[in-house]
């Protein structure tokens, strides 16, 4: 079907960006279940928090962060909460941190809806337009590409995780708007160790895919 050895590579990149783009947001799509909230804070390495709340307690406030996310709710929804106490759940330095959240988690789902499209597109394209070993054959080279961009990635987390988690909300947050104080109700539900098994999940995720495409599509040698 492509001839032109420039368009080919022109495609072939595009094709890289939309299976990396689906795999990893489809990673992360899985983590926003309160299934995953439920197996993390179950784990035996999980930390307790140090101020006192309860594993109960922290089992009710993350699945309504979690909700929050996605169901285009206004600040108020996270704002009017309250400890048992009265004292508010979340701070307003929190509330703008999860606004800032909900919108980065908006646009990730509008991408990976995106993605989704246009991969199942092509893959009709393909089958219906007598192509389709061609785009199986640059499949499982996105794939291959795939692994070695996520196998880098992870053995940098493995090397230095907060560098990495550092630069990620460099890129998607202004400043050190998402820098809290460890007493605060983000930190203690959503520790650092939340973020590390959840990166640490997406990237494994993403590897397997980048496998299964390498290895499932290639072409076989006779």
């Amino acid at each position: 079907m492509i001839e032109n050895r420039t368009v080919k590579f022109v495609f072939q990149l595009i094709l890289v960006i939309l299976v990396l783009s689906f795999l990893v947001l489809s990673g992360i799509r899985l983590l926003l279940t309160d299934t995953f909230v439920q197996i993390e804070y179950n784990l035996p390495w999980f930390p307790e928090d140090p101020y006192g709340m309860t594993k109960a307690q922290r089992l009710e406030y993350a699945p309504i962060a979690l909700e929050f996310l996605l169901n285009g709710a206004e600040e108020s929804f996270l704002g009017d909460l309250k400890f048992d106490d009265g004292t508010v759940l979340f701070n307003q330095r929190e509330l703008d941190h999860m606004v800032d959240v909900q919108v980065l988690t908006v646009a990730f789902l509008r991408v990976w809806y995106i993605t989704v499209v246009l991969l199942a597109g092509l893959l009709i394209w393909a089958w219906r337009g007598g192509w389709w070993p061609e785009l199986k054959q640059m499949l499982s080279t996105a794939g291959w590409i795939v692994l070695a961009i996520l196998g880098t990635l992870m053995l940098l987390m493995l090397l230095s995780f907060d560098f990495v988690f550092t630069n990620f909300h460099g890129i998607f947050f202004e400043g050190d708007s998402w820098l809290f104080y460890y007493s605060d109700t983000l930190i203690r539900l959503f520790p650092i160790r939340f973020w590390q098994d959840a990166f640490g999940l997406v990237g494994i995720f993403t590897l397997l895919g980048g496998l299964a495409l390498w290895l499932g599509l290639r072409e076989k040698q006779k």
